[in-house]
């Protein structure tokens, strides 16, 4: 590896919030700093629930400014998959629905009249997920459709605006459900066969290529020089599992989060029945690896109830109420956390009740049972979902790793090693940062090497902690 060092700049774009955070990148280092952090919240008007993207890239914009204070290589963008915007003229054309919205429901009906998941899957390797950008394009109008010249997932949309070049980045392009898992290039057949017009997918692009420099008017806006911006694993999760610190071909890993993406890493596309049946996924990474993985609903029902409780006027402190939640004695109900009822916002408690009386367990009733309910039923996912992951893809899972948010949940990382019955290595938290920064860092010369090599240097810098199975 380069032995000199470097800056790049990472805009890491989650579900709930948005960070610009700087990384020093060198040979035995990899610091990072938060120059910007800011909340990421959709709102709902008459047709729909959206996202506030004009508002969420001004934020983006006020980080870099700090952030191009000093000499930075290269910036890279990564967030959230599946949403995009729709251009016309270099004109946005309202702004993006949010995939919980209520309208991909009629999109899914479309698509499956001519091409049912099964013969979708052989084709795409994709999880059935109602919020596919397959299906948000079945649901979109027709006329807002017919006067869109290019639509741009939302990684790429941040970057069109810095740049002014409109390309679609590889590993979010594989989770729109148009993208062929054989070949790695758009379906134009499905497509056609959609009514999707071609012209809406633009070039596709590597991580570790530059898309662009920052445009003179944006640099202007900045101060700044005018930077160049490098395709990353712009899905957040391809970024994070760049920095999954995995040190042999036994582990499976869990990007836990709003989501829980829980899978192995592997070499191509399982287009298995098996693969299929069992609601795997097959999404691009980055140096053309794949991610068979399943998306588990994660960290979304917990936060979600607890914003309900606040609504109602309780103070609730995450630490004081998972530390309740651990000391819940005897066993509480273990739910299904995939079941559509808790994809949408709303009264979770509720809808926990409702699942438990439909299938005969007995329900939580006080917080700390809702919160432990909620933390073992996860957990019984992720452990169950990790095996899975390793029978179909041919991993003999004997480590899971836990990178994300859901790393400082320690009841979720114990119950989930006790569940998994293998250790847990929790960490990095800030998986999908670092996959940026480094993927950035290697097309800058700054490292080199494998995405094995990448990950050696996340595991020398970043320890993770280790849960053993049946350890307090």
């Amino acid at each position: 590896m380069s032995t000199a060092g470097g800056t790049v700049v990472a805009v890491d774009l989650g579900a709930t919030s948005g960070r610009v955070i700087v990384g020093n990148v060198g040979s035995d280092t990899l610091e990072t700093s938060t120059v910007a952090r800011f909340a990421n919240d959709p709102v709902r008007v008459s047709d729909g629930l959206h996202w506030n993207i004009l508002g969420l890239y001004g934020s983006v914009l006020d980080g870099l400014r700090e952030a191009l204070r000093d000499d930075v290589a290269s910036i890279g963008v990564d967030s959230w998959a599946v949403d995009y915007g729709l251009i016309a003229r270099s004109r946005l054309l309202g702004e993006p629905f949010h995939y919980r919205d209520e309208r991909t429901t009629r999109g899914v009906e479309a698509v499956h009249a001519s091409h049912p998941h099964e013969a979708l899957f052989a084709r795409n390797g994709l999880q059935f997920l109602p919020f596919n950008t397959l299906y948000q394009f079945a649901a979109e109008d027709r006329s807002v459709l017919r006067l869109a010249e290019h639509a741009l997932l939302i990684p790429d949309l941040i970057g069109y605006w810095l740049t002014g070049q409109a390309r679609t980045e590889r590993t979010n392009a594989s989770t729109t459900g148009l993208l062929r898992a054989d070949t790695g290039e758009w379906d134009a057949d499905l497509a056609a066969a959609l009514g999707i017009p071609q012209h809406l997918l633009t070039p596709l692009i590597s991580p570790g290529e530059t898309l662009g420099s920052l445009t003179a008017e944006v640099a202007a806006s900045l101060g700044a020089p005018r930077t160049a911006v490098t395709a990353v694993g712009s899905h957040d999760t391809a970024s994070a599992v760049v920095a999954v610190p995995m040190a042999s071909g036994d582990a499976a890993y869990i990007s836990c989060g709003t989501w829980g993406l829980v899978g192995v890493e592997v070499d191509r596309p399982v287009l298995t029945d098996a693969a299929r049946e069992a609601k795997f996924t097959n999404e691009g990474g980055v140096d053309g690896r794949t991610r068979l993985l399943r998306n588990v609903m994660g960290l979304w029902i917990l936060s979600e109830t607890v914003r309900g409780w606040q609504r109602e006027g309780h103070e609730i402190e995450l630490a004081d109420l998972l530390a309740a939640a651990a000391d819940v004695p005897g066993p509480v109900a273990v739910f299904d956390v995939d079941d559509a009822r808790f994809l949408p916002p709303g009264d979770m408690p509720a809808r926990i009740a409702a699942w438990c009386e439909e299938h005969g367990v007995a329900a939580p009733q006080s917080r700390a049972e809702i919160a432990r309910s909620i933390i073992e039923s996860l957990a019984q996912a992720f452990a169950d979902a990790a095996h899975e992951a390793g029978r179909i893809g041919g991993v003999d899972v004997r480590v899971i790793h836990i990178v994300g948010g859901g790393s400082l949940n320690e009841l979720l990382c114990r119950r989930t090693a006790d569940r998994a019955g293998v250790p847990v290595l929790a960490g990095p938290v800030e998986a999908t940062a670092l996959g940026n920064i480094l993927v950035q860092a290697r097309a800058a010369g700054l490292v080199s090497g494998s995405l094995e090599a990448l990950r050696d240097l996340v595991a020398r810098t970043h320890e993770p902690r280790r849960y053993e199975p049946g350890a307090r």
